[in-house]
């Protein structure tokens, strides 16, 4: 694409288009961005019109696809041999990091935003090797004066250094902080100082200020980022500067920078957080360093927190401080500032009690933005909520204390209950707040999968489960007092390993009942409870409530769960849909007689959401239990699965036909499922989609291939005569998809998984003129770009193909396409190589394979390839007794981490469709040790003393023995 006006033109008009609702208009125009994104030039394009265009819109959406762009094309993976992906030119590459900083200063702060995030993207990749004048150009632009354009390269480098803070340790990573700190610490420094002082020579400018509070805040930020790997020299030797200049902006108050707004955290908060968050970085990092200035930031800290309202926007101010009151707290020698009683009594009084308190706007989000309310309390994202922070001070606190705090809070939780007992209906959020507390005070370790792990001994759990926690899911309304019901369901949640087995199945009926509640967050938590009890493993790694247990309530149960899909906010809930999928997991065969009407519900739910996907995990989940509905029932009946394909078959053709790139890799998984239930030949229907399986344009996104290459497996495995009957001019088509797969070094595997039921399942003669050329590729392959990865699955295909055709036809095939090719291939690849084969039934296959090679080749005996026979036997007696080698050249450990280019969905697996494996050997061998024994028998039968002379001279002690042992328990001798 030229530079041209035409161009910038037609760019517009698409662009524009993308931002259209309509789907119809929408949709060509993105396909035709992603058309030609591969063009030179195309991003220089998009950064003209983000200059040049007259209209904001245009500019802002030039921005987004520009930074959109780079995050999907800029990384280089160079996985695929003819290196394809790399969708940006090298002259492309030079002008966008000559141009874009000069750019990113110069736009306003809605596009500099973008744009420093793609310099952060270019720069994870190229700097500081490939763009080292990076940030040479951003520290001479300090120099400007002009903040805007400062305030630009903050927000970049912010970009760009964040990534240090959860970076593993690398000398590679040392060396660039270094350079960084080298040049950026001091030009850093004196902008802090210089930064400060003008804040009090414009203490009176309201529009100033907030210029350099922002300033300040990126500041802080940076300083957090270059100091969080390791106290760097030079922050220590000014630690003087940066801590005096923190603790006095903590302690600062300017009426300019206050806002009315009670909700948005002003900057004066903003800056204040992220100073509290640098001081715990210290106190926790480099305490000895820091601990002159702890006492005065402690007590900063204290009266911070004592005298902030209890607005939302001071929430993340409030949190940060209290997580540093909550780490400082747990470090032995700071133990001594809290020791004493009354100091414990003040926390909990002034800092811990209020800040547990349910807000007007706690009780806002609960029910008018119950999604986020449930992201932040089940999902932990709460890490930025007073409660969350108060609770971690409890925690931090009861290392030490826990008798006094115990003590302390037990008293508050009682006055709390009294309190509630008074007036119900007024007083409900005292009972919020006992009930946090009691969690707070009783979990002391807790994991995503298994709730609490360690409890408080001294908090009687069952006992407040019973009093304070049951009768309020007990009561006759599912719908009154939603927050304590909410309390309560998430207390059996949490506490679920702690509360006795027969008090969970008291509660498994009010859960059920619950899931009717017209409180979003109520029938929501419901759900993830009974999901969670489900999944809890009890004795012999069986459940701990069992299907016999749930059967009293099996149809209640998927009722409510079904019902609770139809009630105003939930229509894609993910919890209640991963509840259904556990539910049948769990009931297995009692949902059998459900069944009708639970398929007519999730192709019904499928056909609605397929429309617009935005809830990857509840798709996921609604794809899973379409997948147990189907095994479930066609394992007790397997005739069912027609009925399967009747409900399901007309919504697949529209996902299809639609194109919902979202869908489609699930899709593919439960047809490959519906086809592996088959018996006999392959239905019409699936025939007639066959060809369509083959198109080039489903193999180019990365997420289809597994799914795809399975579904083909399926076929294949069930209808191969059918295919070479019906359907042998597709074949070439299957070849080419074997061809593209193999040359990728991230899908080859997928590759040989295809080529593998090829060789075993289609019948030789349709497959006859084309398997010289199978190998021909092979080996070029194998010229061109070797890796452990394709060597193990090359030696699997050979040593299956020795199965299908027989050890002759291998030799024949080799030496065909060039003389004396079978006894390199066995000296460079099989015999050195085979140790990392890896899986029993990949080991299996090799062993038979060679097996046969040994005893049923008879080059092997009378040609030159006489002289492999004995280090071949050696290498597979290797594989059946040494350790596997799993040692993988130091370039390839990346190798399958190949990153999804944009416009693609990544491949999601479905647990309940998973495929069994497959053994192509199956009966004909059990042992292969055993059958190796009977095959040199056999050999030695043939042509008499040779096997044991050759075995006597050359193979090594410790492998006869072996091979002894192998002739012993087949009851069998070498003649």
């Amino acid at each position: 694409m030229e530079l041209s006006d035409a161009n910038l033109q037609t760019l517009t008009e698409y662009l524009k288009k993308t931002l259209d609702p309509d789907p119809a208009i929408r949709r060509p125009a993105e396909k035709f961005l992603e058309s030609v994104e591969g063009s030179q030039n195309y991003p220089l394009l998009l950064l003209t019109l983000l200059e040049k265009s007259q209209e904001n819109v245009i500019k802002v959406c030039a921005s987004v696809t520009f930074k959109n762009y780079i995050k999907r094309n800029w990384r280089i993976v160079g996985i695929l041999v003819e290196d394809e992906p790399n969708k940006i030119c090298e002259s492309d590459r030079i002008a966008i990091k000559a141009n874009i900083v000069p750019l990113m200063l110069s736009s306003p702060e809605q596009i500099q935003k973008q744009l420093s995030d793609a310099i952060s993207i270019i720069g994870r990749e190229d700097f500081p090797q490939k763009w080292p004048d990076l940030l040479t150009e951003m520290v001479n632009r300090f120099q400007s004066g002009d903040f805007h354009v400062i305030n630009g390269v903050l927000r970049t480098a912010h970009s760009l250094f964040k990534r240090y803070r959860h970076e593993f340790k690398s000398n590679e990573l040392w060396t660039e902080i270094k350079l960084v700190l080298d040049a950026f610490a001091l030009p850093l420094t004196n902008l802090f100082k210089a930064t400060i002082e003008l804040c009090s020579t414009h203490a009176n400018d309201a529009s100033a200020l907030k210029v350099l509070f922002s300033s300040l805040i990126l500041i802080a930020k940076l300083f957090y980022s270059l100091n969080f790997q390791d106290l760097p020299e030079f922050f220590e030797d000014n630690m003087e500067t940066w801590m005096t200049n923190f603790h006095s902006l903590l302690t600062l108050d300017n009426k300019l920078l206050q806002t009315d707004d009670e909700e948005e955290a002003g900057l004066l908060e903003l800056l204040k957080s992220q100073i509290c968050d640098n001081a715990a970085l210290y106190a926790q990092k480099y305490d000895e360093e820091f601990q002159p200035y702890l006492p005065r930031f402690v007590t900063a800290i204290w009266n911070l927190l004592v005298t902030t309202g209890q607005e939302v926007k001071y929430d993340l101010l409030v949190s940060n401080a209290i997580q540093f009151l909550a780490s400082v707290c747990e470090r032995p020698h700071y133990k001594h500032l809290f020791e004493d009683q009354n100091t414990l009594t003040s926390i909990c009084e002034k800092v811990i009690v209020p800040n547990m308190e349910f807000r007007a706007a706690d009780e806002e989000a609960f029910e008018d933005n119950s999604e986020e309310y449930i992201r932040r309390d089940l999902e932990g994202s709460d890490i930025d909520t007073r409660r969350r922070a108060a609770c971690d001070l409890v925690r931090g606190l009861c290392k030490f204390f826990e008798g006094p705090v115990t003590g302390i809070f037990s008293g508050y939780v009682n006055s709390m209950l009294q309190e509630y007992a008074k007036n119900p209906s007024v007083n409900w959020k005292h009972k919020d707040a006992a009930i946090y507390l009691v969690t707070s005070l009783a979990s002391k370790a807790q994991t995503q999968k298994h709730g609490i792990t360690q409890a408080n001994e001294l908090v009687n759990l069952t006992e407040f489960f019973v009093n304070h926690i049951q009768p309020d899911l007990k009561s006759a309304s599912v719908n009154e007092f939603p927050v304590l019901k909410a309390d309560g369901i998430k207390y059996i949640m949490i506490f679920r390993n702690q509360v006795p087995k027969e008090q969970l199945l008291v509660s498994i009926p009010l859960l059920i009942n619950h899931l009717q509640a017209e409180s979003i967050v109520v029938h929501t938590y419901a759900a993830h409870a009974l999901e969670r009890l489900f999944t809890m493993r009890g004795t012999n790694n069986t459940t701990l409530i069992t299907a016999a247990e749930m059967a009293p309530f099996v149809e209640v149960l998927l009722t409510n769960l079904f019902k609770a899909l139809t009630l105003p906010g939930s229509s894609e809930n993910e919890y209640i849909m991963k509840a259904i999928m556990r539910s049948f997991s769990l009931l297995q065969e009692s949902i059998i007689p459900y069944i009708p009407s639970v398929i007519t519900q999730l192709t019904q739910k499928l056909l609605a959401v397929s429309k617009n996907p935005s809830k990857p995990h509840f798709n996921h989940y609604m794809f899973e239990s379409i997948c147990l509905s189907i095994r479930i029932t066609c394992k007790a009946n397997p005739d069912a699965v027609g009925s399967f394909e009747e409900a399901l078959f007309m919504v697949f053709t529209e996902i299809l036909q639609n194109d919902v790139q979202e869908f489609i890799p699930y899709v593919f998984q439960v047809m490959s499922l519906l086809l592996e239930m088959h018996k006999n030949e392959i239905p019409s229907s699936y025939m007639a989609l066959f060809p369509h399986l083959l198109q080039p344009v489903l193999w180019e996104r990365t997420g289809n291939i597994p799914p795809l290459v399975r579904l083909l497996q399926a076929y294949l495995e069930r209808g191969a005569n059918t295919i070479a009957s019906a359907a042998a001019d597709k074949i070439p088509g299957l070849l080419g998809v074997f061809q593209k797969l193999i040359a990728s070094k991230a899908n080859d595997h997928q590759g040989f998984y295809l080529l593998n039921s090829i060789i075993e399942h289609m019948p030789p003669e349709s497959v006859d003129q084309y398997r010289k050329q199978i190998f021909i590729l092979l080996f070029q392959r194998l010229q061109n770009s070797k890796t452990t990865k394709f060597i193990k699955s090359f030696l699997v295909f050979i040593n299956l193909y020795c199965i299908k055709y027989g050890a002759l036809a291998l030799q024949e095939i080799f030496d065909s396409i060039q003389p004396k090719m079978f006894g390199m291939v066995l000296e460079k690849i099989i015999i050195p190589e085979i140790q990392k084969v890896s899986g029993q039934v990949e080991k299996k296959i090799c062993a038979v394979g060679i097996t046969k090679i040994l005893t049923e080749c008879p080059p092997m005996m009378d040609t030159e390839y006489t002289k492999l026979w004995i280090p071949l036997l050696q290498a597979l007696i290797g594989l059946f007794e040494l350790p596997e080698d799993d040692t993988i050249p130091d370039e390839e450990h990346f190798i399958d981490i190949e990153d999804t280019p944009g416009y693609q969905t990544a491949f999601s697996q479905l647990a309940f469709a998973g495929k069994k494996e497959h053994d192509p050997v199956g009966q004909m061998v059990n042992n292969p040790r055993i059958h190796l024994a009977q095959s040199l028998h056999k050999l030695s039968t043939a042509c008499p003393g040779r096997v044991p002379s050759m075995l006597s001279t050359s193979l090594n002690a410790e492998a006869l023995q072996y091979l002894q042992g192998y002739l012993q328990a087949a009851s069998v001798t070498l003649l």
